[in-house]
């Protein structure tokens, strides 16, 4: 899941919520059983429910998580609306109506929410006091380093923009934006410029580094690939828009900053754009990544020369790169190329531009990224142009971003703190259950598919019994030894100069990918997000799904909740993550995490078929608030793994209910939903979301997952379970006639 990123109050909106808080005020002050089954009983009096109070006793969960659970769910469902008619307005309008978007961030939903109280605990772990009795460990040491460099915003302005400016005169050959007429075109080398900013971890026009080789997962290869471009997307480069200008504007300021002589500026802005927009017409959208992946190349450093055939010279370059990290490459190291007609294209614009252009474009994107590091005159330039891109109108907190600064760059010491103070280890065991019965169930579906021939059949049982699980953290976090986190973080040590940290960072992040490739693959250890993220992901090439501590919250996982809450939440997740690996993407790797053919023709041609019709699907839903239909190409990986993902969790949900004599207990003022629905309840509160125009824009142009409300329109309406335990019928509002099913 990614993909892919505050709480406000929220108002109480009707009596029924209220009599919820009474009733928590009832149990805090420890009144007898009968005067809360009373108060219940009054809740509920407008909707003519009679119950017995022996049935309240039984049935109603009175904890106090489930009150703040209650709670939480009435605040976001619109009782106005009508579950078959649109079940995601059922689900989370009032949670709309009543939730804004905060100014630092482009859109409000489940994950920002819960991130923003991530962050906020990330900066409590890096700045209360460690108890006396705890282990010096100085990875965790120079992590609280890096955090008061970060915040300390008067050395920051003191220290000014002198250590950037020597970077780019010194070591990167000037921007010649910044030199008026006078910069020196005998200067420029290319390759050196492009190593140069590959050391400090920039990859611009093409990424080059070390990935999983994909017929080989124990081992290592290089690979090649086009990079992302400033804004992100080839479309918006087509036509003159507000963000264009804002683009340009964004150059021009940041060059009029930092010099005193601005007479080539306006000309050098026009031509790094358009070299940029040159760029953009040959560049591969993420729909058409996933649909040419039959065109990555595999070839090896001493053929590389004649796959390109261009005058840039990228096996001389590789070998440069790589001695960054004393790793020396021999002509039979293996080499993943990916949309090798951009980077042939691309070769032949930049033959077709002067020095300058591609020198100022070059360090251009460079300082792009450096904005965000320097002092509060050049963070607010930037900030201008993310009003536009993304429509934010703030810069976020200094804390919470140097906060996150740190999670980014030393999330496993970061983690080292988090688990101990806020990750419940009873969301390992729960968790672990909950992934056997998921898997069950999928397997069962597998089982009963008919469109899979037996031989694809029981490779795919195969797998699925493979797929390797990672729950909270790696074990080590929780040991007394600290051998292994120390040795991570070796390299990682700090002043108190902001800026010389953070270009630090950058070469010790390059130079470490470029070490592991003479390393073989552990293919059963963590992988690189930290604990400290909410988010969930699937690796092909370990067969591995991963779910790190920060996701182990309200709504996905409460250790006290009942059951329908969970598999509603964190069980969705689960079978999201297991289904990527039976997607378009992962099913082309068998259970070892090797690229191979392993399905019959047959099936693979049936399972395009398939398909097809999510695709279809998506590509007819429109964004209202932006009136463009959805990407079902580039949606569709996600689209499949949320469609499998709901039915396993829910599956699994029964079998439990089952086997545990339906034990669930109800929640008050939820009563006459049945645990069924609670459980599409939940999952539909967790796709609750609302964006500004800029940021869903770029959210259908550039993203691989759909906009929340189609994450839960498209999963419940291709479902029978769904229409069963809602009385929908088929063709009617939230509902589909031909429903489309992959898993």
């Amino acid at each position: 899941m990614a993909s892919q990123k505050l709480n406000d109050p929220i108002p109480v909106v009707s009596k029924l919520k209220k009599n919820v808080f009474i009733l928590f005020g009832v149990l805090i002050g420890l009144l007898l059983l009968s005067t809360i089954v009373l108060a219940i009983l009054f809740s509920i009096e407008k909707s003519k429910t009679t119950i017995s109070i022996k049935a309240v006793e039984n049935n109603l969960c009175v904890t106090p998580f489930c009150i703040k659970a209650a709670n939480y769910l009435l605040e976001s469902i619109d009782e106005s609306v009508q579950p078959c008619e649109d079940f995601f307005q059922f689900a989370c309008g009032t949670w709309l109506k009543n939730n804004r978007i905060p100014d630092d961030t482009g859109a409000q939903d489940t994950f920002n929410i819960l991130r923003t109280q991530l962050d906020n605990n990330v900066v409590d772990i890096l700045t209360s006091e460690l108890p006396n009795d705890s282990i010096k460990i100085k990875a965790i040491e120079n992590a609280r380093l890096l955090y008061n460099a970060c915040v300390n915003e008067s050395a920051i302005e003191a220290a000014g923009v002198d250590t950037i400016l020597s970077v780019l005169e010194n070591e990167l050959g000037g921007w010649p934006i910044l030199n008026g007429l006078s910069w020196d075109e005998k200067k420029f080398n290319l390759s050196n410029l492009l190593l140069k900013l590959r050391e400090y971890n920039n990859n611009i026009i093409f990424n080059c580094g070390t990935s999983t080789d994909d017929k080989n997962s124990s081992a290592y290869f290089i690979r090649i690939s086009q990079s992302d471009l400033a804004l992100e997307q080839r479309q918006y480069y087509l036509n003159e828009t507000k963000l264009t200008n804002a683009y340009r504007q964004f150059m021009y300021d940041l060059a009029a900053s930092l010099t005193n002589d601005t007479t080539a500026i306006d000309k050098d802005v026009q031509d790094i754009y358009e070299f940029e927009k040159k760029i953009s017409l040959f560049h591969w959208t993420a729909a058409e990544q996933r649909a040419r992946q039959s065109e990555i190349v595999r070839t090896t450093i001493g053929n590389l020369s004649r796959l390109f055939n261009t005058s840039f010279d990228f096996t001389n370059y590789l070998r440069q790169t790589y001695r960054l990290a004393n790793v020396t490459l021999s002509d039979n190291d293996n080499v993943s190329v990916s949309e090798v007609e951009f980077l042939r294209n691309v070769s032949l614009i930049i033959d077709q531009h002067s020095p300058r252009v591609v020198q100022n474009y070059l360090i251009w994107r460079f300082m792009m990224n450096r904005a965000a590091n320097m002092p509060k005159r050049y963070r607010t330039i930037r900030e201008q142009f993310d009003r536009v891109l993304r429509g934010t109108n703030a810069e976020r907190p200094r804390s919470i971003s140097c906060g996150s600064y740190v999670n980014i760059n030393m999330g496993f010491a970061v983690a080292k703190l988090y688990i101990k103070k806020y990750f419940d280890e009873n969301a390992k065991n729960q968790s672990l259950e909950m992934i056997h019965n998921i898997r069950s169930s999928f397997i069962e579906m597998l089982e009963e598919s008919t469109w899979m021939d037996d031989i694809s059949k029981r490779k795919a049982i195969e797998k699925a019994l493979a797929i390797d699980e990672k729950i909270g953290y790696p074990d080590y976090l929780n040991s007394n030894n600290v051998t292994q986190l120390e040795e991570d973080y070796a390299q990682y040590t700090f002043t108190d100069s902001y800026i010389h940290n953070t270009l630090k960072i950058l070469k010790i992040k390059s130079k470490e990918n470029f070490k592991i490739l003479r390393e073989t693959v552990d293919r059963k250890a963590w992988g690189a997000s930290p604990p400290t993220v909410v988010n969930a992901f699937y690796t092909p090439s370990k067969n591995q799904i991963a779910f790190p501590a920060g996701i182990f919250q309200l709504p996905f996982f409460n250790k006290d909740a009942p059951k329908y809450i969970n598999y509603g939440g964190i069980g969705a997740v689960i079978g999201h993550e297991m289904t990527h690996g039976f997607d378009d993407n992962g099913r082309q790797f068998d259970k070892d995490g090797n690229r191979i053919l392993w399905w019959t023709t047959e099936t693979i041609e049936r399972f395009n078929k398939r398909k097809t019709c999510i695709v279809d699907q998506y590509s007819q839903y429109i964004l209202e608030q932006l009136n463009i239909s959805i990407n079902g190409n580039q949606t569709q990986g996600e689209n499949i793994a949320d469609n499998g993902g709901i039915k396993q969790a829910f599956f699994a949900y029964r079998k439990w209910a089952r086997k545990n004599g339906n034990i669930d207990k109800k929640l008050p003022g939820l009563m006459k939903y049945s645990s069924d629905q609670m459980f599409f309840i939940n999952y539909a509160q967790v796709w609750c979301s609302k964006m500004t125009d800029s940021y869903a824009m770029n959210r259908v142009l550039t993203g691989v997952h759909s906009p929340g409300q189609f994450r839960v329109l498209g999963p419940t309406s291709n479902f029978d379970e769904f229409d069963r335990v809602f009385g929908c019928k088929p063709g009617h509002g939230n509902s589909r006639v031909n429903k489309c099913t992959v898993w």
